[in-house]
């Protein structure tokens, strides 16, 4: 992509939505595919999950904290960010966002301090100054567990986490709905945007949080549960599988529909975007992954085994999921409004929305989850409580 082709309007020449709109719904996606790991442990009991169950929702609200990073970041004036709240339309797309956006981290709070509040009255118990004042907060005071409390508790986890499912969904598949409403472009105009969006979000989440969870406990030099990793690469295969069914029905709507814009669709696909999109997008990094996770859902593998190819087809789909975003945000602005030709885009690596920017907020969540494990035991309670003390 390095060249105009055909006939570019004089506006066209500058693609404007940079690498910070890729990485936006890229981390917003990973969001919601981990709150739907824990979702999974509090609301459909599927008890193979109970060792991320507690970590995935905090790995999500540390992605949730770095969310809007990417926009801050793109905006000229990122102070105006907030007019969108403090002037509110119920017509804007755009604000629509930052209301479920906002309502969706003050659940993810709400159910981190209810999972947590055992392990938050037995740290407020066993810690002294300021930590154990932070504790006290943390408990809102409350700084006794009853069996009666326990039990209202684990009701309302299961209320949150069920309400959180839908609301996940709709954070991601918002989204996509952006994009899908914007008619000009005629790559994003299709009603399966959304879907497509949602279920590369869950994808990117589940990768996420396997390839996270078998890093941390080699780092920490125990093992992790060979029986968790096994359930999470068959939901990951499961949604990987309707994932990428979607992504090439999105595709073969436009051709079998063959509607006036397909020739530029067509032009785009088979020319700047030949190569992320078939080769990589849809050929390493989908055929591959698809292929050992399959082995891997099917077969009964050795734990290192397990964990190797895990890890593998975690850090594969997590690429697939981010040059699907590419394609379809950069790759969408590519397609002239003249219908005849070809912007160009190049990535630059130092600048304001270059790559290393988007590394370092990239990077940024895990920070955040490093701190967070500080206060918040990330494993069982019986391991993080014996450690912390």
């Amino acid at each position: 992509m390095t060249e105009l082709t055909g006939f570019i309007l004089p506006n066209e020449h500058h693609v404007h939505w940079s690498f910070m709109i890729v990485l936006y719904p890229y981390i917003t996606g990973i969001i919601a595919g981990a709150f739907i790991v824990s979702s999974l442990y509090h609301v459909f009991n599927i008890k193979a999950l109970k060792p991320v169950s507690r970590f995935s929702l905090v790995f999500a609200f540390a992605f949730w904290t770095c969310c809007t990073l990417p926009l801050l970041n793109h905006l000229g004036h990122p102070e105006r960010a907030f007019k969108m709240l403090i002037t509110p339309s119920p017509t804007s797309a755009m604000a629509g966002f930052g209301y479920i956006y906002g309502s969706y981290g003050l659940l993810l709070i709400m159910e981190i301090l209810l999972v947590y509040r055992e392990t938050l009255v037995d740290m407020y118990h066993r810690t002294q100054g300021v930590l154990k004042k932070l504790y006290w907060l943390l408990t809102f005071g409350v700084t006794q567990v009853t069996p009666q409390s326990r039990e209202a508790d684990k009701k309302v986890i299961k209320f949150l986490a069920a309400i959180g499912i839908p609301w996940a969904c709709t954070l991601h598949g918002y989204v996509g709905f952006i994009f899908g409403g914007v008619k000009a472009v005629h790559w994003w105009f299709t009603p399966l945007m959304p879907v497509v969006f949602l279920l590369s979000a869950s994808v990117s989440g589940i990768a996420g949080i396997t390839l996270l969870y078998i890093l941390i406990m080699k780092f920490k030099g125990e093992e992790p549960d060979a029986n968790c990793i096994k359930t999470l690469v068959k939901f990951l295969w499961g949604f990987f599988i309707l994932d990428l069914t979607m992504e090439l029905l999105d595709v073969g709507v436009h051709a079998y529909l063959r509607v006036e814009h397909w020739h530029i669709v067509e032009g785009l696909l088979n020319g700047p975007l030949y190569t992320t999109f078939w080769t990589l997008q849809m050929g390493v990094f989908s055929v591959i992954p698809f292929v050992l996770l399959a082995w891997l859902s099917l077969t009964n593998v050795s734990t290192p085994t397990l964990k190797f190819f895990a890890s593998l087809v975690s850090v594969m789909i997590l690429f697939q999921v981010i040059l699907m975003r590419w394609n379809v945000v950069i790759g969408g602005q590519l397609i002239s409004k003249s219908g005849r030709g070809y912007a160009s885009f190049d990535l630059e690596f130092l600048g304001k929305e270059g790559l290393l920017a988007g590394l370092i907020i990239l990077a940024l969540p895990l920070v955040v989850l490093f701190i967070l494990s500080k206060i918040f035991p990330l494993w069982h309670p019986a391991k993080p409580e014996a450690e912390a003390s």
